[in-house]
């Protein structure tokens, strides 16, 4: 049995054919673009914001309002410009009942 000390040259990796055909980074599917147009569009139907502040207000639905809310915000919080947040004051306040 012999062994080989041979290198092997590497290669620059192959792209498929395909490569760069598909969709941009980002863009939402069919579906999940039509299903949000006919949520808010059922939202238009009932009311709008006043539906909205209607569950807020009920205990009930206060739960599942909050839920969504947390849906709707941002991932990231960005400053001026998509910059950094910036804090320029800190204020802790400690408010007593009476």
């Amino acid at each position: 049995m012999t062994t080989s000390t041979k290198q092997v040259q590497a290669t620059a990796k192959r792209k498929p054919p395909a490569a760069g055909k598909g969709r941009k980074k980002g863009s939402t599917n069919k579906v999940t673009r039509e299903l949000k147009d006919m949520i808010l569009g059922a939202l238009d139907n009932v009311g709008g914001m006043t539906y909205l502040a209607e569950r807020a207000r009920d205990p009930r639905t206060a739960a599942a309002f909050m839920a969504l809310v947390g849906k709707v915000l941002p991932m990231q919080v960005t400053g001026k410009d998509g910059g950094a947040v910036v804090f320029e004051k800190i204020v802790r306040e400690i408010v007593r009942p009476k």
